[in-house]
């Protein structure tokens, strides 16, 4: 596919052919490994709106699931690590906006990408809690750049609830297999009329309807507590 993502990354405005082909893409690799979907939403994206998506992050499956969930295009913030994948990285450096959380200079390109992006229509994708998490963890604490964009632009915190990654298609090699990746689209929570002072508030809002969910699934909280998690934990330390 690499000739036809060259000539769509070429310029901005392809990006939502880009964004068609990588949803087929998404699917395709979903699928193909032997995943299926299940998906429930307690509400609707408008095709006409730009949203903040937030969902918890357990397992590399993550983004090809939010990328098959939404027809709207949506741009990532994603570390700069996986820039130095071969052939991967060149189109990632191309779509994504990279950020080096240690730089303070890269954090506020952050900010000039996204606000450009968002002016122009398309949606933004955080992971708010910047990493995958030891396995023991339900929900790391959240960063606050998700939220400060979505307050200054005045756009809806869309929670995402992905229950079934990290017991299905883990970092662990040893763990993982085929079966349902359950998903959850949470009722939208609402900026307008927010201010940059709610920034800990609408952080703290998104952070529970995430983690009540995940805390109150059986299937994720029996994987999250298995009992050499701690002693894994330890060993990284």
């Amino acid at each position: 596919m690499a000739p036809f993502m060259l000539i769509l990354t070429s310029d901005e405005k392809y990006y939502p052919v880009f964004w068609k082909v990588v949803r087929a893409w998404a699917y395709f690799l979903i699928y193909g490994m032997g995943f299926r979907l299940k998906v429930e939403k307690e509400q609707e994206i408008d095709r006409n709106k730009s949203y903040m998506f937030c969902a918890n992050h357990a397992s590399f499956i993550d983004p090809w699931i939010l990328i098959a969930m939404s027809k709207n295009p949506i741009v990532f913030v994603g570390k700069k690590e996986l820039a130095k994948f071969p052939i991967f990285g060149f189109f990632y450096k191309k779509v994504v906006i990279v950020v080096d959380r240690s730089d303070l200079e890269s954090r506020k390109k952050v900010y000039e990408e996204a606000h450009k992006r968002l002016k122009n229509g398309t949606s933004v994708a955080i992971f708010p809690e910047g990493l995958v998490p030891a396995e023991n963890v339900v929900l790391a604490p959240f960063k606050n750049g998700a939220f400060s964009l979505a307050i200054e632009h005045q756009i809806p915190i869309v929670p995402q609830v992905y229950y079934d990654g990290k017991r299905l298609f883990s970092w662990d090699f040893f763990k993982g297999a085929p079966g349902t990746l359950r998903v959850k689209q949470c009722e939208f929570i609402e900026t307008e009329n927010l201010v940059i002072g709610d920034k800990k508030k609408l952080k703290e809002q998104t952070y529970n309807v995430i983690y009540n969910e995940l805390i109150n699934d059986e299937l994720y909280m029996k994987d999250t507590n298995r009992p050499n998690n701690e002693r894994e934990f330890k060993s990284l330390l």
